[in-house]
C-alpha cells in the first residue's frame, strides 16, 4: 500500500485565514536549562489542513470531540476538477462526474482536487479561492454524503463572506476538510483515507493529519 500525506506542515509561515490570530510557537523549556524541549502553541482551531465540525456553523451541530471515528476513515472519491480564481464547482459538474463514473452513493466522502493549493503563498489564496456553488452543496446534501474535502482554504468561494455552503453542509451534519494538499499524488478515483483531528472538547474545528492510502498491485 502507498501512503500519501495530504497535510500542510504547520509552522510560523503557514498562511492564516484573514482575521485569524497569527500562529505562534513559543519556546518554553529547553534541554540545556530544563532537561527537555517543550514549546507552547498559539493557533486557531482552523489552522492549516483542518476539519470543520458541524458546530462551526450550526448552533446544535456536533462538536469535534463528538464526531465518531467511523466518519474519519473510510473510502474517498476524488473528483479532479481544475478551478481557478473565483470559479465555482457546480451541480452540473457533479452530474457530469456521475455520468462518467456512476452515482455518488449515500455516506460517500467526496474530495475535490481543484489545483488551487499551488497558490498557497499567493496574496489571493484566501481571497479568490474556488468553492462549491449553493446548488452543488444542496445536491451533495441530497446524496446524504459523510464528508467533503477540498484543496483550497474554504469550501465557499473566497469572495463569499456569507459562508452559505458551510451553513448548508453544517446544518445537514456533513463534515468539511479544508486546505488539503498533495491530491495530485492520488492516482485513482477511489482511495482509503484517514483524517484525524485532535479530540478537543466543545471545539468547532481542529487541525488534522490527513492521509490517503492507495492499494498497489
Amino acid at each position: 500500500m502507498k501512503q500519501t500525506d495530504l497535510t500542510l506542515t504547520i509552522s510560523k509561515s503557514t498562511p492564516n485565514f484573514p482575521g485569524s490570530p497569527k500562529l505562534q510557537f513559543i519556546p518554553w523549556s529547553t534541554l540545556k536549562e530544563d532537561g527537555y524541549n517543550l514549546e507552547l502553541l498559539f493557533l486557531s482551531s482552523h489552522t492549516g489542513t483542518h476539519l470543520d465540525a458541524p458546530y462551526h456553523f450550526a448552533k446544535n451541530g456536533a462538536k469535534i470531540h463528538q464526531i465518531p471515528l467511523d466518519r474519519l476513515l473510510g473510502n474517498g472519491i476524488l473528483i479532479k476538477i481544475k478551478k481557478g480564481k473565483n470559479q465555482v464547482i457546480t451541480k452540473n459538474d457533479l452530474v457530469l462526474f456521475e455520468r462518467k463514473n456512476g452515482n455518488i452513493q449515500k455516506h460517500s466522502s467526496i474530495i475535490f482536487h481543484t489545483e488551487w493549493q499551488k497558490n498557497l503563498n499567493s496574496d489571493s489564496y484566501f481571497i479568490n479561492n474556488p468553492g462549491l456553488s449553493e446548488s452543488a452543496a444542496k445536491y451533495l446534501v441530497s446524496k446524504e454524503i459523510n464528508l467533503v474535502g477540498i484543496d483550497s482554504p474554504s469550501i465557499d468561494l473566497g469572495i463569499n463572506r456569507t459562508f452559505i455552503v458551510h451553513k448548508i453542509l453544517a446544518k445537514n451534519n456533513i463534515l468539511i476538510v479544508e486546505n488539503l494538499t498533495n491530491l495530485n499524488k492520488i492516482s485513482s478515483k477511489q482511495f482509503d483515507f484517514v483524517i484525524l483531528p485532535l479530540k478537543l472538547k466543545n471545539a468547532s474545528g481542529s487541525p488534522v493529519r490527513a492521509i490517503a492510502i492507495q492499494r498497489t498491485k
